[in-house]
């Protein structure tokens, strides 16, 4: 999961009382690359990141230790779900941001014959889904089922696992994992 620096370092410079302009005459920094910065236009370098940091005054394990204040939307359109992966396999995220959150919800497409690949993917959590249509096959350590539409899995993510679309259709999923470690 990436960080939003952008958001942490709004969140820090606010809560400090500071403006963009304020923070960039402390700091010498150009307020225009601190705007970029808050709009995850430029990621900075750890040095220039501590130079901003010194002007607020906040050291950089405090600052990675602050979690941004985000509102919690309660509803998404089909075109507002965020794309995480590409390719065969396409991950639509419900949310930008899984900061701070506690469930990762997912709707997955598995073009024909797309494969998460040979080594089994192996994290914390649980995860768990229900087939919309298509047919997936799901591997779980040494046990493996071909599912299709209404058909379910549920098991705990550190248990080797795999996926791969079968058949000449593609395969559509909604999936959950808690906590968000996919």
């Amino acid at each position: 999961m990436s960080i939003d620096l952008g958001a942490r370092l709004r969140t820090v410079r606010t809560s400090h009382g500071l403006s963009q302009r304020a923070l960039a005459k402390r700091t010498g920094v150009p307020n225009s690359t601190i705007s970029l910065i808050e709009s995850n236009g430029v990621n900075p370098s750890v040095g220039a990141l501590k130079r901003i940091l010194d002007g607020i005054p906040i050291g950089l394990s405090e600052f990675f230790a602050v979690e941004p204040e985000r509102p919690r939307r309660a509803f998404y359109r089909a075109d507002e779900l965020t794309e995480i992966g590409k390719g065969p396999i396409s991950y639509r995220q419900v949310g930008d941001n899984l900061f701070g959150r506690s469930l990762q919800l997912l709707k997955e497409r598995y073009e024909p014959g797309a494969d998460t690949g040979r080594v089994p993917l192996v994290h914390e959590g649980e995860e768990g889904g229900i087939i919309l249509c298509g047919r997936l096959e799901v591997t779980v350590d040494a046990e493996r089922r071909i599912l299709g539409p209404g058909d379910a899995y549920s098991f705990e993510s550190r248990r080797p696992h795999r996926f791969r679309c079968v058949g000449p259709v593609a395969c559509e999923v909604v999936s959950a994992c808690t906590p968000p470690t996919f």
